[in-house]
């Protein structure tokens, strides 16, 4: 199982791709490294509906597993397939792992001295060398 946190660039429709089975591609942009990497995802049957509340632009968490597979052409040419097939996709901010409403700003970013940290510190600054 992996994890990737991510804008979301694009929500496909689902598309039928046989009687039996139905996949739904999106599309999540990886902004944590210098150049950002656009991954494709796919989700299948029953999972298809789990993008509905997600809009372009969102950032979410997606958890998913990585498959591969062999390919042999009429030809005899060997070829290897990887799919990154999602079964989570939680919005950030909407659950415990986001951030807070309101954004950054929201956020106490520095810690609140405790009233023992306070008086120390007032005692401490007589004590300076200079």
């Amino acid at each position: 199982m992996y994890k990737l946190t991510g804008t979301v660039k694009v929500v496909n429709d689902t598309v039928q791709v046989s009687e039996k089975f139905s996949k739904r591609e999106f599309v999540i942009t990886d902004s944590s490294s210098m150049y950002p990497q656009d991954i494709l995802f796919q989700l299948t049957q029953d999972k298809c509906s789990i993008i509905d509340g997600v809009n372009v632009n969102d950032t979410v968490e997606v958890s998913f597993n990585l498959r591969g597979r062999e390919w042999v052409s009429p030809q005899g040419e060997v070829r290897y397939f990887n799919t990154l097939d999602a079964w989570r996709v939680e919005k950030m901010g909407q659950t415990g792992g986001g951030m807070p409403q309101g954004g950054p700003s929201a956020m106490n970013l520095a810690p609140t001295p405790s009233p023992i940290e306070s008086a120390a510190t007032e005692q401490d600054d007589d004590d300076l060398p200079f």
